[in-house]
Order: C-alpha cells, then structure tokens, then sequence
C-alpha cells in the first residue's frame, strides 16, 4: 500500500471509529480510545496536525506520575551547614564543626507538614556543597564529622522514622554537583579518573548492606561514588518515592559527566515508586518564585527519546504544549510539572528577623494556583539551628491546612443531581462526553454559596483533551457564565466572585479529542481580609491596599478582594508593635522615613494576617554622584527611584563598575539591601565592596558582601556591616557578575539605621 493510500486509509479508520464513539452510550474511559496509549509516543515525518493532536490525547502518565500528581502539596526541606552559615550555597569547604546542631525534631516537621495537607517530603540528604545528612560509608565530610551526636547523628534516618509514623512520604535531593569532592585535594569530581567497570554497592568492611543487590556499571571514580550514595539512600532510608535532581552547578571541573541512565537503572530497580525529578519523571515548572502558567499542558515536546536521554535541558518557556510546540518536536512525553519555591526568602534559613516569610494568603494562592493548574505545588520549609521549623512558618502552614481543609474538605454537590459518574467521589469512574461543545449540568439540593469549582479529566486512562472550558451558574433566572480556563488535566480549580445558585453548568469549548472527565466538585473559600501590600513613592509618602490577585478570573476588571471586602479597615503601626483596631487607621497617604511598618486589615471583628515591611532611610535627598557607566534607559537614578520596576544598567563589563551616591547628610549606617532586577538575569551583583567617604573624594573600604542563587531567586538581599560606619557618600562597587554577566544592574539600593 502506497503511503498516500496508507494516510487515507488511516484517517478513515479514525473517522470511522470516532463516529462509533459518538453513538455509543457507553461511559467507559477506554472506549474513548483509538490507538495503544503510552507514556511516550514519537512523531512521523508525515503526521499532520490532526494526527499530533490525537497521538497527544493517547500520552498518559506513569503510575509513579499519575501518584506524584495526587500527591499535589509537598515539602522541600533545606538543610546543612548553610543553615548555619546563613548562606544560599556554600562553598564545599566549611568545616563540619560548623553543622553545630544540638536538638532535632523531624516529628515536628511531619506533624506541620500533615496539618498543612501535605503528602511528601523531599529532604536535601546533600546540597551542592557535598556535605551529606545521613551516616555514608563513602565520605567523612557529613554530618558524621559533626558535633549533633558526637557524629552518630542521622538526619535522614530520623526523618525517615518520623514519615512512617504520620504517614509522609519520603523523597530525597541528592545534588549531582558537589563542591567538596571539587575543591577537596583528594576529591573525585573531575578528577580524570578512567571509566572502568565497577560494582556498586561498593563493599565497606564493618558495614555489610542488607539488601544484597549488586549493579555493574562502567563508570569513574565521581559517578561511583554518586551511585555508591544513592544505593545507600534507597536501601537503608526507604520507600524512597522520589529522587529530586537540578542542574545548578556552582563550579565545574575536569570536564565531570553524570551518567545519568546508570543512576536510572539503579532507582528503577531499588525505588520502583520514585518518580525522578528533573529528568524524564517531573520537570521544573521554570522559576522559583511560585508562578504557575495559565495553561500547563502535562503533555510536552522532546527532540530526543527522553526514554533514552542522558541529559535534560530546563523548560521555561511560557508555552510548552500548545500544538504548534507539539508539532515542532520529535517526541511526545507526558511529563507533570512541580511548581516550587519557599516559604522563606531563600531556600535556607537565615534568622527570624530580616528573611521574610510568605503569608498565609500568598501560600493558599499558590495552593490554588499550581495544584489548581494542572501541577504538584512544592513548598520549601527550612529548619532553624534549633532543627525545627520556626514559629512563623508553623502559623503560616497550619492557616493555610486549614483553609484547605476548609474549603476542599467539604464538596457543595453532595445531594446534587447530575452525571453519577462525576458526583460519586469514584476515581474508577468517568464520563465519556458527546457533542461538539458537551454541556454537563448539575442541579444542587438548595441555593448554595460557591467561589469555587473543581473538575478533573481522567488524564490516567484517556489523557488530556480539553483545551478550553467555561463555568456558568443560575443567577436570577438566567445563566452566568462565572469563570473560564484553557486546559484542565489532573484538576483545574475555577475562582470567581461568591455566588448563590440552585444550578451549574460546565461547558467545554474546545478540545483536542473526545472529552473525558474524572470528577467535579464545587466549594465556597470563606472571605478574609485580604492581604496587605505596600508602596513609598519617590516623595516618601507611604499607601497601604489589598494586594490584587493575578489570577485572570475577572472580567469586569474589578477587584475582587476589595469587592468581597467592603466595609474593611487597614490598621497601621510604625513602632514594631503588632497592630490591631487601637492602632492608627489608614485613611490616606502618609510620609514615613526609615523603620518597620505593620498593617492589619480588620473586616467585623475578624483580623487578616500581618503584613509588614522594612523601609529604609528616606531617598528624597539622594543624588547621583557618579557611575562608571550607564545604558541609555536604565539611569543610575532609577536605582532609588522607589520604582523596582526600573534598574539601573551599565554597560558592559570592566574593571570596577559602580555607583557613588551622596545621602545628601552624613548618617550613621548599620546595613544595606540590593534588589536586583527581575527584567533581566544580566548584571545581578554576586559580590561586591562598600565605601563610605565624607567629601566624595577620599575613600575607605568599608566591607565587602556576597549574595548567591540572585539569577533563580531575583529578591532582594540584606548584608549586615562589620561595623556601623558613618558617611555622608557611599560607593557600591561590583566586584562579580552572577552568570558571568556584561553589566552591573541595580533596581534599588537602601540603606538603614536601625
């Protein structure tokens, strides 16, 4: 048969077998199945548009993805001797002495973690600086050379013990990039040893492994020794259900490979229920700061056979399924997406007054946004010195589970009549929809407040289909179209403005195959004041508002959260005091120069969360001095224009780039924040040097500060002096580029007092 006649005949059999589907009445997902379903699927050269679009509707998750995905909350766990040198990366050389932990308590990790609603914990058994968490028979540098029980400390052991006993699941980060066996005389990274076959686990005498499963691999001495670590990690610490790996590398040498399928072969042998992170299992979603995509297709491009890749490149593209991106690969992958940031600033603690911590509002609006959006939401909780989390993380994670629980725990349409096969809670279930654009609708028991509307596809059996839907309720006699989205996936949570109704109507508006869906559920998030944000323009006058969503649910262009909140009060307070409704109120603008501000929105007696701030000295008298150059459009006066907007870029890069500025009086100064920009990766200052001068003229070397993860984690950076200095002229002086950038960029410089 000639491939023009094999096309035809393809299509016919298509067509043919859609319009049996059609007529069926049958509600079985596999019945909405024309060809074999995979987890990766390769494209023909003559596949055309429609032929891509249904190969994508056959690509489904593994059971180890499809698990992943309803697992939906979970933990990252930053720690090790950055917690205790307060820095993002360390340099691989610390001393261990310096992992001076005295007390853990993981019981308390997994207790916050239950009560917060999440499922699984991934802990960093060891970060890029090579210091390991868990008794290795293959390195001394770890916490095994640490003060935390006169080195018979096991971290990742007493995590372990406490996942079982409240029924977390356990995953680990194992970084492939490790700076001790770098800089290390001694060390294996890079090292230019041979590949030569070898036996993993490695034979340690006095310490036999009970599990007696042995590998031959043909690898050199660093990929030996990473193999060496996860067979310890998978069979002395398990069920392991995930292995998180990145591809941050804070110094290379000898030109160091990872053999990745090697590493591959031995998870799927000893931890057959991890999903990999960062290869072919899930991928990173392409920012850190908590930013989901509109539309999350699972369903990805691939130019290789992932099955077979050895490395994997970061998809941060704001499109990364749309069919013209489908049609440009060679291969269709389902691959979930984890959506990942900390509830810190920072992955690892600093202290519990000058890093930040998110809100209870910002955690449950990313709750709602990733998990709501077709993805796993992975948040960071770093441990304290003390080895527990600290207090205002706790408050934060046990608000945001109850909100969860709350609002999610209790589904609106029990009672409701509609499709059986979406109401009765019943993952085995599933309804095959018919029709151009199908219209599913439910009538409720009673009129009922809803703000909210889950429906999920069953992507485990039939993949994801729908591309388009809309949300409509009963509202005086006529229907309202309330919300509408792109693509659902696993699930898709709609938000919109409180209605009451006795009907709802989900109508699917466009979609790539026949739609299938899983389950539907509505539920009604429960109003609170809203939480605060502020501003100091370049008079120094102080606003205090509701910060907007940036969620696109509303159509009017109205703000919702002042909407649902009127009649709310802002309560302000400039002494450190916390506020309340006998603090001042907010009314309008007001002129405030260096200090903490606390405000409170208070809506019938009900208080919302604490938002604060730390402003520093007032720029209305600053002036430039000078600058070793500028960019046209990014003027040195934009870096303290109040406006982190706009940055000021030099050109590019040569010996001594920097910035004078005179404070317009001499002041006594104890610190300073750099907040690089977000526009643009190229300029953030990795290291640099401070001046101080009373004339602009002679100039004393002052301190100097480093700052790291800036390209990932663009927020701003507070350094703390050596010693309070006073000077009416500072020199900020960029000494290293993150990334080896071209220019120097700073969005705003502060300085403080107090």
């Amino acid at each position: 048969m000639s491939k023009n006649a094999l096309k035809s005949y393809s299509y016919f059999l298509s067509i043919s077998v859609l319009c049996l589907l059609l007529v069926s009445c049958a509600n079985v997902g596999k019945q909405s199945l024309v060809m074999q379903t995979e987890n990766t699927m390769a494209l023909d050269v003559d596949d055309t548009q429609d032929s891509i679009k249904l190969k994508a509707t056959h690509v489904i998750p593994s059971k180890n993805q499809y698990n992943a995905l309803k697992d939906e909350f979970i933990a990252f766990v930053h720690f090790g001797p950055n917690t205790f040198s307060r820095m993002e990366w360390g340099s691989g050389m610390e001393d261990p002495a310096i992992f001076n932990l005295q007390n853990l308590d993981t019981d308390q990790w997994c207790k916050v973690m239950k009560d917060a609603g999440m499922k699984k914990v991934i802990i960093t058994a060891k970060h890029h600086d090579g210091f390991v968490l868990w008794q290795s028979r293959y390195t001394k540098h770890g916490v095994m050379s640490s003060p935390y029980k006169n080195g018979e400390g096991d971290v990742l052991k007493e995590l372990s013990e406490s996942c079982k006993k409240y029924d977390i699941k356990l995953g680990v980060y194992l970084s492939p990039a490790d700076l001790f066996q770098i800089e290390n005389a001694d060390g294996l990274y890079g090292n230019l040893s041979e590949y030569t076959k070898r036996t993993i686990p490695r034979e340690i005498e006095g310490r036999p492994f009970e599990n007696k499963t042995t590998f031959e691999f043909e690898v050199d001495d660093y990929n030996e020794y990473f193999l060496n670590q996860l067979f310890e990690l998978l069979t002395e610490y398990g069920p392991m259900h995930e292995v998180w790996f990145d591809g941050a590398h804070p110094k290379r040498k000898g030109n160091q490979q990872y053999k990745y399928r090697d590493w591959k072969k031995l998870i799927t042998e000893l931890a057959p229920n991890a999903v990999v992170f960062g290869k072919e299992g899930t991928r990173w979603c392409g920012n850190e700061a908590g930013a989901t995509r509109d539309t999350e297709w699972n369903v990805v491009p691939y130019e290789e056979d992932p099955r077979t890749m050895n490395l994997f490149a970061d998809i941060t593209d704001e499109d990364v399924g749309s069919l013209e991106k489908l049609a440009a690969g060679n291969f269709l992958h389902y691959q979930p997406a984890e959506t990942n940031t900390s509830i810190r600033e920072g992955w690892f603690y600093r202290d519990d007054t000058d890093q930040k911590v998110r809100t209870t509002d910002d955690v449950f609006d990313i709750y709602e946004r990733s998990v709501g959006g077709n993805s796993v939401f992975l948040l960071n909780i770093p441990p304290n010195r003390e080895g527990k989390f600290s207090g205002q993380d706790v408050q934060v994670l046990k608000e945001t589970g109850q909100r969860i629980r709350e609002t999610y725990g209790v589904n609106l349409l029990e009672g409701a009549e509609g499709p059986k096969e979406l109401l009765d809670n019943d993952q085995e279930t599933n309804l095959v929809l018919q029709g151009e654009q199908p219209i599913v609708e439910i009538m409720l028991p009673k009129a009922t407040k809803i703000n909210r509307f889950l429906v999920q596809e069953n992507v485990n059996i039939s993949g994801e289909r729908i591309a388009k839907h809309s949300l409509d309720a009963w509202v005086d006699d006529e229907w309202k179209e309330v919300a509408t989205a792109t693509n659902i996936g696993y699930k898709r949570i709609l938000r919109f403005p409180e209605v009451t109704t006795t009907k709802l109507r989900l109508r699917i508006l466009e979609s790539r195959y026949i739609p299938v869906l899983q389950n539907v559920s509505a539920h009604y998030f429960e109003s609170r004041p809203p939480q605060l944000q502020f501003t100091r323009n370049s008079k120094g006058e102080v606003s205090i508002v509701p910060k907007m969503s940036d969620f696109g649910w509303n159509p009017n262009g109205e703000n919702a959260g002042a909407n649902l909140n009127k009649g709310m009060q802002i309560f302000y307070t400039t002494d450190g005091q916390e506020p309340s409704a006998e603090s001042s109120l907010f009314t309008e603008p007001f002129l405030f120069g260096e200090g903490e501000l606390k405000a409170i929105a208070i809506k019938n007696e009900e208080k919302g969360s604490v938002a604060r701030i730390n402003f520093g000295i007032s720029k209305m008298s600053w002036k430039l001095v000078s600058t070793s150059s500028t960019q046209e459009k990014h003027d040195a006066n934009l870096l303290f224009d109040e406006n982190l907007k706009t940055y000021w870029q030099s050109q590019m890069k040569g010996e001594n780039q920097f910035v004078i500025l005179d404070l317009g009086k001499k002041i006594d100064i104890k610190s300073f924040a750099y907040t690089p920009p977000t526009s643009t990766a190229d300029g953030m200052i990795q290291k640099g040097t401070i001046f101080s001068s009373d004339d602009g003229e002679n100039w004393t070397k002052q301190d100097t500060f480093t700052f790291g993860n800036l390209i990932n984690d663009p927020t701003q950076r507070m350094h703390k002096f050596k010693q309070n200095f006073s000077t009416r002229f500072v020199k900020l002086q960029a000494d290293e580029i993150a990334g080896d950038g071209n220019s120097t960029a700073i969005a705003e410089l502060d300085f403080y007092m107090h």
